[in-house]
């Protein structure tokens, strides 16, 4: 008896996560099918799911009109040039924090989630400014500097936490042995937190990626990433449903495979620490 109800209990468990994982894609899989569909098929009343004639009239005219390849190496060189300056300034912070904490260190590290709880566009004058003072204005380097302090809190938030679970021992121990701050940090704390920082990495270039506000605000062509190649297919005229939906496909695939293929390294990262 006790088996058939765990049985069941676990059969139910597993239909109610493949609900909800179909409910979280199935945005993703309409704009998919909406791309291979032509422009009156794509706002046809009802939807139609499977059965339409299936184009790829939208990608031959996507690649005409815009240069993918440029804006897709904008979106690699902001996420990985953010993503590894962020990496820099977070380990040994988080460092600081996890193994020589001050009376403050708590407070601290609110004060830094805090500062995710701002409405972007509260910030987006001044910073407008002061990118167009000094020049920083269309740039990949003041686009990397922002999506970097961007996601810092986050990033330093989760390598904490990964650290607090690295006993202070090994590093005592390490330090007995004449390792100096760099060694312990490189040789010793690194390797250890592989899994954690790791994910960190993957989780902060996903958001880099998506990231819309602060590059549809701060860009415009040079160093213009994928979410301005998206918003190119917005006009006066009106939204081409099907275009758009080839664009939006385009631009995310990239992000969908590395997901992909690292999920299984996101879920140890995430979980790095959940059981001593």
């Amino acid at each position: 008896m006790a088996r058939t109800v765990s049985t069941r209990r676990k059969l139910l468990v597993t239909a109610l996560a493949w609900a909800i994982g179909l409910l979280i894609f199935f945005p993703i899989l309409w704009t998919i099918l909406t791309s291979f569909k032509t422009e009156g098929e794509a706002i046809a009343l009802p939807p139609k799911f499977l059965f339409f004639d299936w184009t790829l009239e939208n990608y031959g005219i996507v690649q005409e009109r815009s240069d993918y390849l440029r804006f897709a190496m904008n979106s690699i060189m902001l996420a990985l040039g953010s993503t590894f300056f962020a990496l820099v300034i977070a380990i040994p912070s988080a460092w600081a924090m996890a193994f020589a904490p001050g009376r403050r260190t708590k407070d601290l590290l609110m004060w830094m989630l805090s500062t995710k709880m701002m409405p972007p566009v509260g910030a987006l004058v001044p910073i407008y400014l002061i990118f167009r003072d000094f020049g920083l204005l269309d740039t990949r380097g003041g686009i990397i500097t922002v999506l970097m302090l961007l996601n810092l809190p986050i990033i330093i938030w989760m390598l904490y936490t990964y650290f607090k679970e690295i006993p202070g021992e090994i590093l005592e121990a390490s330090r007995m042995d004449g390792a100096s701050l760099g060694k312990e940090l490189l040789y010793v704390l690194t390797p250890m937190a592989i899994p954690g920082i790791a994910s960190t990495l993957l989780l902060n270039i996903i958001l880099a990626w998506n990231e819309a506000f602060w590059t549809l605000s701060l860009t415009t062509k040079d160093a213009a990433p994928l979410t301005q190649f998206i918003a190119s297919y917005s006009s006066p005229e009106g939204l081409f449903w099907a275009k758009l939906s080839a664009a939006s496909t385009m631009a995310i695939a990239p992000i969908l495979v590395l997901g992909w293929f690292a999920q299984k390294q996101l879920v140890r990262g995430l979980t790095f620490g959940a059981v001593k």
